[in-house]
């Protein structure tokens, strides 16, 4: 304060609390003033808030796996286009696209063809996991979504995509199996080596209006790993296309 040239006083006017809050303040290290009063009190002091109250800056700071979740978004077609084109650009080892239909990535990634061709060609495992065109739960999805882009041709567009790019050492594509197809059709999981972007299909909406979190690794037994793991047990049942 002295630096600052305030009394308790004077500080205490700047940030709008009696004088006696502040020298409690001064008083008790462990006393924590509101958010908006520190904030008010750093701005009077010209210093940042990790020298006054340290503790505070580190109860905001995620720790284990709480750290994995990178951001989220409320709707999938908030997530910014940059952000698939970059997570796509950087897998090196794995590129798993568990969506239903995985449609929207070559309207949403530039080149997305090219960039499988040379993924896959480079050593990165490339797998597509799509629903069955021809299943059950596709034909009730598609009452359920009732657009004129139906689920069944998103799936073949997808698979007429893949076509073009031929047979490639690396590229693995699968339709999920009958007994499945619920649990796949309601949660989406794109992997990109230790980065995932997850979306929770809700009731009667089509995937970009869904919510979507983005994560990345921090260790053993997090949301990445349990997602990781649900795509896995899919896959391990799949059957292969063509």
């Amino acid at each position: 304060m002295s630096n600052a040239g305030l009394t308790p006083r004077k500080l205490a006017t700047r940030v709008g609390v009696t004088s006696k809050t502040v020298e409690r303040w001064l008083a008790d290290a462990d006393l924590i003033p509101h958010a908006s009063n520190r904030e008010d009190a750093c701005r009077a002091l010209g210093v940042d808030e990790e020298m006054l109250w340290p503790q505070a800056v580190k109860d905001r700071i995620k720790t284990g796996h709480d750290r994995e979740l990178v951001h989220s978004y409320p709707y999938r077609s908030a997530c910014p286009s940059t952000v698939w084109a970059e997570l796509v650009e950087g897998a090196t080892e794995e590129l798993f696209l568990a969506g239903y239909t995985n449609y929207f990535f070559w309207t949403q990634v530039p080149r997305f063809s090219e960039a499988v061709r040379r993924k896959a060609e480079s050593g990165c495992r490339v797998r597509f996991l799509l629903g069955d065109p021809g299943g059950e739960i596709t034909r009730q999805r598609e009452a359920i979504e009732d657009v004129a882009l139906s689920v069944s041709t998103r799936i073949r567009i997808s698979v007429e995509h893949l076509d073009r790019i031929g047979a490639v050492p690396g590229l693995e594509v699968r339709y999920s199996c009958a007994d499945d197809a619920v649990n796949h059709v309601s949660l989406s999981v794109f992997r990109f080596d230790q980065e995932a972007l997850v979306t929770p299909h809700l009731a009667r909406l089509v995937g970009h209006d869904s919510p979507l979190l983005h994560l990345r690794r921090q260790g053993a037994g997090g949301m990445f790993d349990r997602f990781a793991e649900h795509s896995e047990e899919l896959w391990s049942r799949a059957v292969p296309v063509g």
